[in-house]
């Protein structure tokens, strides 16, 4: 049973796209979008997105991101700020994650600290900061 199968909504799977970062893409630099958004590209910087949040199988976000649904099959290192989190098997958090409900699927993987409430307003009421990027010398 999935968190976004509720009677009078739409699966976000399901949703229509309005903005696609394709695999092979590299956005560098921030993303807003007005809609529902699929990323199977890179992109290094904050996302804010207005509906949902698809991060396909090959996608990666290096940044913060906020909007109201998201489902992960791909990777962030980041802060994650949302109503809804769908992790699937595929997919890998590092960071914070801010949000009402959670699911995650037996394989997935995450590090970081989980901050849940029942507020509906949440993804848009905190700002996350960055996270902190560590280095590694060889």
């Amino acid at each position: 049973m999935s968190i976004f199968s509720k009677k009078d909504k739409v699966a976000l799977d399901l949703q229509s796209i309005s903005t696609l970062i394709s695999e092979g893409c590299i956005l560098d630099g921030n993303l807003k979008a007005p809609a529902f958004a699929r990323i199977d590209g890179q992109v290094t910087g904050d996302v804010m997105v207005d509906e949902g949040l698809i991060l396909g199988e090959k996608g990666s976000i290096l940044g913060n991101i906020i909007t109201k649904e998201m489902v992960v099959y791909g990777a962030v290192t980041g802060n994650i700020q949302t109503n809804s989190l769908e992790i699937k098997s595929t997919g890998k958090v590092t960071g914070e994650i801010r949000t009402q409900t959670l699911a995650v699927e037996n394989g997935a993987v995450y590090n970081g600290s989980l901050s849940m409430t029942q507020n509906n307003k949440l993804a848009q009421s905190h700002k996350l900061t960055k996270p902190q990027q560590k280095m590694i010398e060889v």
